[in-house]
């Protein structure tokens, strides 16, 4: 079974997005070097920068293709699978996937419903 591994919630400006869910949540905010995304932890991470009991996510600066909309990313083994099998029961690809940092690789994808969803294969 693949696990929603992550979430995104894109945003206006910002620095006010960061200031907002620090604040009120507490959240650990920390920018990405060369992108306009911040990886926000909801949770403690363990040495690998994986969540311990919860997921984390990214405040993303909001776009209209994949980051108009907060949405979540699930891990699958294979991302290339995943989405032939997104498009074949009716889904439609909204970004090709791409190679994210060193870490792994997202694609993103519309459901059905309309929904945005992140399609994450690790590296590690």
């Amino acid at each position: 079974m693949d696990k929603v591994q992550h979430f995104e919630i894109p945003a206006d400006d910002m620095a006010r997005a960061k200031k907002f869910y620090s604040s009120v949540f507490g959240w650990e905010i920390k920018d990405v070097p060369g992108m306009e995304y911040a990886m926000a932890d909801s949770v403690k991470t363990d040495e690998n920068r994986q969540p311990v009991g919860g997921t984390n996510g990214g405040i993303i600066k909001r776009n209209s293709t994949n980051a108009s909309v907060t949405s979540i990313t699930i891990t699958v083994d294979d991302a290339d699978e995943a989405v032939k099998k997104v498009l074949k029961a009716g889904g439609k690809l909204l970004k090709e996937k791409q190679k994210f940092l060193a870490i792994g690789y997202v694609a993103y994808i519309k459901d059905t419903e309309g929904n945005v969803v992140g399609i994450w294969q690790s590296l590690r």
